[in-house]
């Protein structure tokens, strides 16, 4: 991407809307996508996070996937805050328009980050939010297509976000953007047309790529491009000690045999609410991720019954 635009954007810059004339601070860069640049920007105390690039159609697209989202969340009553939170141009110094986006700001850390931090323990509901994730993107009738570790954000007790839609396709069409080993055509698994199957494979993939880094990448760098398959995938999962109890829902997505990320969200909760030793072996503890949960949900019901009592008397 040629430009004179100083992408650099120090501390305490003001990113003014050339239209709709909203104003935000920038506080620090958050990261970097083929087609621009996020930053964490403040307005009016309030945090967020702005994507600017030089490319309007490229910019405008990652606009539509977020849009198509909100329209089918309001479709299915939900209540949650909209993700877009504004469009416009800036014109820099050099007398340019560059296009931008603001987005809610999703206060967290990567997925390796979490899990490195909180035990790996907890990515089976990290794992399931997610898959609830990409079904409501699916609904809308696109494909993430970029699928991998870096761009899903886990916030409090393991609620994921995905980020960096520069890879979003509308169902049906070329995937945009990919990461070869998250890619189902680098595995001769199938073609590079943006489906739900497309992201699963890709779901499946980080999983080994989360407990099996290592393996999996001596695994692709020893095999010829015309022999690498979904079944070598397959194996790996069901020779890994942590990943074995869910081999089976692995080849599944693997094999593109799931209908819909919903069908396979519900079948990896299934798996969840097996008795632990079936999950993790016999003897095994209660995983945190559990115990968590648990602990949240006494606080919310302790907060309810306090406002109860209190509205009473």
């Amino acid at each position: 991407m040629t430009t004179s635009f100083d992408w650099s954007l120090p501390r305490g810059t003001p990113i003014r809307g050339k239209w709709k004339q909203g104003t935000y601070r920038v506080e620090r860069p958050l990261g970097e996508g083929a087609n621009g640049k996020v930053f964490l920007v403040e307005r009016q105390r309030y945090y967020y996070a702005l994507k600017i690039g030089a490319d309007a159609v490229d910019l405008q697209s990652e606009v539509n996937v977020l849009q198509s989202i909100a329209k089918q969340k309001q479709k299915q009553g939900s209540k949650s805050g909209a993700f877009l939170v504004d469009v416009d141009d800036y014109q820099a110094a050099d007398g340019k328009d560059y296009p931008f986006y603001v987005m809610r700001y999703i206060k967290g850390m990567t997925l390796g980050e979490y899990l490195q931090r909180q035990g790996k323990e907890w990515f089976p509901v990290v794992g399931f939010h997610l898959l609830n994730k990409l079904a409501e993107l699916h609904e809308a009738g696109w494909a993430f297509g970029d699928l991998k570790v870096e761009n899903v954000i886990v916030a409090d007790f393991g609620r994921p976000e995905l980020v960096d839609y520069g890879g979003a396709t509308a169902f049906g069409k070329g995937v945009r953007q990919f990461t070869e080993i998250y890619d189902r055509g680098y595995w001769n698994a199938g073609s590079r047309t943006a489906n739900a199957g497309y992201d699963l494979f890709s779901f499946a993939v980080l999983c080994l790529q989360l407990h099996e880094g290592r393996r999996l990448a001596q695994l692709s760098a020893g095999l010829l491009p015309q022999t690498r398959t979904q079944e070598e995938l397959a194996k790996l999962a069901a020779t890994s000690p942590q990943l074995k109890p869910m081999s089976g829902w692995l080849r599944k997505a693997f094999y593109g045999e799931f209908g819909n990320a919903r069908e396979a969200a519900a079948a990896w909760q299934q798996w969840m609410h097996r008795p632990s030793r079936e999950r993790s072996g016999p003897g095994a503890p209660a995983p945190r991720w559990m115990k968590g949960l648990f602990a949240a949900s006494a606080v919310v019901l302790a907060t309810t019954v306090y406002w109860l009592l209190r509205s009473g008397l």
